[in-house]
């Protein structure tokens, strides 16, 4: 028999083998100052592309002094205990409440964690007869939930409507035999793509196929939609979204999440949502802080507008300069580069240390090897002198990538890693 551990010595995984190279400046690094459109990393300011921050809430004087003003009155501690025992306030209802309005839901719920709660929420809608279908390029936190799932799922091709179609149609035939059910889950903004879920033409097969839509909308809520409510609101569909889900650590700029769907279905929910059953309910001052978040994403539209002005700017700079940016339809700015990984590390390098540029790296394992993508989330934060700047960084190391400086620079890289 052998040592469990025995695989953690011998292979550390696709991204834990470059840690010696990478750790504490390609992954794990580490950003300092106020969170803005500009902050330090190791010693250098930079112009920071990696920050989900979207309507700059995060550093705004209201904001900290709300979140100030209910650290004080209730501590890190209040409520203790689980909601259904003693972690339950009034404040709570009233951020679902206004939640579930400004979502266009009956009921909303309020979640800890969105990863923990999209797992947990998963678990709970379906049992071991229902099946599952959702997107093979769907967020870690869904997959995670999938695979507690004793029964049937089926993936379908990336944002493929025909795909979709053939897996529902396989879907019905199995919920036939065991008598269950069928939940779809779609993303509402994939997050590293940017490209819009295609939720109105999933919402047409209902015409065809018995189903319920669990979206997730963290990308899509405060950012889409007429009045920010989302990627459902965006497409015109958001009564047709059975289960909503969205996070508060992007456009909330804080911490926790909720659901929301008919009244029903969250009192079903928060009765068998483990996650939240079993946790210490979300902090007053978290609770307090995300009712400030929530009433300016109401009030203050000019912060969506600044935010698509900077994202509009930014990425109709890119198209020009021929940047390859994908399909995305949203906020998420990705820009698609061919090279290894040493290269990218050499081309990131560059952009922190002579341009002044932050932006997140993503590479194989997470999108094909002899791609680097380059990951930029523009925020209402960000100016017009941030995105100049950014457009001729970027043009300069697209040109060194392309003349082959960055594949000298990282052949030393290369050997070590036995690439």
């Amino acid at each position: 028999m052998r040592d469990l551990f025995d695989k953690i010595y011998k292979d550390k995984g696709p991204l834990g083998k470059w840690a010696d190279k990478a750790e504490g400046y390609f992954v794990f690094p580490k950003l300092e100052g106020p969170i803005s459109n500009r902050m330090r990393f190791q010693g250098r300011e930079v112009i920071t592309w990696s920050i989900n921050d979207y309507l700059g809430l995060a550093n705004k004087e209201e904001i900290r002094r709300v979140d100030a003003e209910a650290a004080a009155a209730y501590g890190s501690a209040y409520p203790m205990g689980a909601r259904m025992m003693s972690g339950h306030t009034d404040l709570h209802e009233q951020l679902q409440d206004e939640l579930a309005e400004f979502v266009d839901k009956e009921a909303s719920y309020l979640l800890n964690f969105g990863y923990q709660g999209m797992v947990s929420t998963i678990d709970a809608l379906v049992s071991k007869d229902d099946i599952i279908v959702y997107d093979v390029d769907a967020h870690a936190c869904i997959i995670d939930g999938v695979r507690l799932h004793q029964g049937q799922r089926y993936t379908y091709r990336h944002n493929d409507i025909e795909s979709i179609d053939k897996n529902l149609m396989r879907a019905t035939k199995m919920a036939e035999k065991t008598g269950g059910g069928i939940l779809l889950i779609s993303e509402g903004v994939f997050g590293m793509r940017g490209e819009q879920g295609r939720l109105k033409e999933i919402v047409a097969l209902k015409e065809k196929y018995n189903f319920r839509l669990f979206v997730d909308d963290a990308h899509g809520f405060g950012t889409l939609g007429a009045t920010g409510a989302g990627t459902g609101e965006e497409q015109g569909v958001q009564d047709q979204i059975d289960v909503y889900f969205a996070t508060f650590a992007k456009s909330m700029a804080s911490t926790g999440a909720f659901i929301a769907a008919d009244q029903e279905i969250i009192d079903y929910l928060k009765y068998n949502l483990r996650s939240q059953m079993f946790a210490k309910s979300l902090q007053m001052q978290l609770v307090v802080g995300a009712l400030k978040r929530l009433d300016m994403l109401r009030t203050m539209p000019e912060l969506k507008a600044k935010l698509w002005q900077n994202v509009n700017a930014l990425q109709n700079g890119l198209k020009e300069r021929g940047f390859d940016l994908g399909t995305t339809q949203s906020c998420v700015t990705p820009v698609y580069l061919k090279g290894s990984i040493p290269e990218a590390m050499a081309l990131v390098k560059d952009l922190r240390e002579n341009h002044g540029i932050f932006c997140s790296i993503v590479v194989y394992p997470v999108i094909p090897k002899g791609l680097i993508l380059l990951r930029l989330i523009p925020t209402a934060s960000h100016t017009m002198e941030d995105i100049q700047e950014t457009l001729i960084a970027f043009s300069a190391i697209r040109e060194r990538l392309e003349n082959g400086t960055y594949k000298r620079m990282s052949a030393a890289v290369a050997a070590a890693m036995g690439e």
